[in-house]
């Protein structure tokens, strides 16, 4: 019985260190992370330049829908969308043998027109010749009669030598009036030839045109932004085929709202930010302000022309970007704080706030407006607290760091 009892306290003072030693291990305080190289910043109120926001879409300054003018099957498309074309650039052929032929038949007329016109004039020509041969002749029987008349009353000649002297005086002034009737005749006709050359070269101009509306050529500088039609379709007058847009020149048409709108004025600057081409500012410059609201949405549109930061930026632009505008309205003290301080949580945001200890902790915040590279903050931080603006990644809740 003893023997068991020694063998139990010796068992039980050998359990005894050993429980202790681990007590005296879990009593020992753990050790926070330090981070070194930390950079922080002083939450404190700034002044900013306040603003208003409105979306809208970007729109081509100038586009253009082509469509023939004329029937015909399209027989050739020299452009896809997406080509940058030049104004004069040939882009859509249509059959051109109709016009072709009507074309000819306006040359023949006018040929056949003229041909005449040079026939009346040499007819006119040959009269005048004659005629004044005539009026050479009726002015010797003129001369003739009166001298004949004269010897006549002395009895110098005969009655029937006055008579033929007579005579052919009177035949001379007929002939003579014949001629210049016959020249009259001419002329008028002379006349309705020039008006047959006119009217036929009409004709030819409206057929040469007609020949001209085949060939589509690009009204201006820009880009193909769609094609409606394919090689073999029927090409009626209005019917789109091509639509063209001035790519050197776009625009943001925005939806500002009624009571907003008596706040911007023609030439205002603004502030332009296309979501699909990053968080950039582009340039803007108020173009066109709407006389009319929307009674539906109680908005008016405002249509801001947009300055690219470069002749390598432009191609980014096109039509039917989402885009938003930011008009001034004033200034606006608030507090604000780099965008880089804040962290993304799924749907939350925060930012790391160091306190005295410089213990770091992840505080929920409510951000605002933008300003540039700095956020609004509307709840969640005060003047005076400390947070971290780099080496975020280096941080997690709970961590020591270092400035």
């Amino acid at each position: 019985m003893k023997k068991a009892v020694l063998v139990f306290l010796i068992g039980f003072l050998a359990i005894v260190p050993s429980s202790c030693g681990k007590k005296e291990e879990a009593a020992k305080p753990e050790k926070i992370p330090t981070v070194k190289g930390i950079e922080g910043e002083i939450v404190k109120a700034s002044t900013f330049e306040n603003y208003f926001e409105a979306v809208g879409t970007v729109r081509a300054k100038v586009s253009s829908i082509l469509s023939s003018k004329i029937m015909g099957q399209v027989v050739g498309i020299h452009v896809r969308e997406g080509d940058r074309v030049k104004a004069g650039q040939l882009l859509i052929e249509i059959d051109d043998r109709d016009g072709k032929a009507q074309l000819r038949k306006a040359q023949a007329g006018l040929d056949e027109a003229r041909d005449m016109a040079e026939e009346v004039e040499r007819n006119i020509q040959a009269a005048e010749a004659a005629k004044q041969a005539i009026e050479a002749e009726q002015a010797l029987s003129l001369a003739t009669y009166s001298r004949y008349k004269s010897l006549l009353e002395k009895k110098s000649v005969s009655q029937q030598e006055f008579d033929q002297a007579e005579a052919r005086y009177r035949a001379k002034t007929a002939e003579l009036a014949r001629a210049k009737a016959q020249i009259k005749s001419l002329l008028s006709r002379k006349e309705q030839a020039g008006a047959r050359i006119e009217q036929a070269q009409a004709e030819v101009t409206v057929a040469q045109i007609s020949v001209g509306h085949t060939r589509i050529q690009s009204p201006l500088t820009g880009v193909i932004a769609a094609k409606q039609t394919e090689i073999g379709v029927l090409a009626t007058p209005g019917a789109p085929l091509l639509t063209i847009e001035d790519d050197a020149h776009y625009r943001l048409e925005t939806a500002v709202e009624e009571s907003l709108l008596g706040k911007i004025r023609l030439r205002d600057s603004v502030g332009v930010f296309i979501d699909a081409l990053g968080p950039e500012e582009w340039g803007g410059r108020v173009g066109e302000i709407s006389p009319t609201s929307d009674p539906a949405s109680r908005s008016g549109i405002v249509k801001i022309d947009i300055f690219s930061k470069g002749m390598k930026d432009r191609p980014l632009l096109r039509s039917g970007l989402f885009g938003k505008a930011r008009f001034p309205s004033g200034q606006l003290t608030l507090i604000a704080i780099p965008v880089k301080a804040v962290v993304q949580k799924g749907q939350l945001r925060g930012v790391f706030v160091a306190d005295p200890a410089n213990i770091v902790r992840l505080r929920l915040i409510q951000l605002g407006k933008s300003y540039g590279e700095r956020v609004e903050v509307l709840s969640g931080l005060r003047e005076g607290e400390k947070i971290l603006v780099a080496g975020l990644e280096k941080v997690q809740d709970g961590f020591r760091v270092e400035w």
